[in-house]
């Protein structure tokens, strides 16, 4: 399988790269998108969101700041 994918790279003169970057980079995206913990960490075969969180959220600097925007919109005044 993974020779089948490197040749499948090569042909379509792509980077060849880990079968597990592609995962981690789903993983991400998906988080990035607001994709709940839970649902990524089902398509990951993770029976726990916290191993999804801890390995995958901690990249994603627009998530920090996602929730920072959040707690200031929630402790604005109304």
């Amino acid at each position: 399988m993974l020779r089948d994918f490197h040749t499948l790279l090569r042909r379509h003169q792509l980077p060849v790269i880990r079968l597990h970057d592609l995962r981690h980079t789903a993983a991400t995206l998906l988080l990035v998108q607001d994709v709940n913990a839970k649902l990524v960490a089902g398509m990951l075969g993770h029976s726990d969101t916290r191993l999804t969180q801890d390995t995958y959220q901690h990249v994603v600097p627009e998530l920090q700041q996602t929730v920072a925007d959040e707690m200031q919109t929630a402790l604005r005044p109304a």
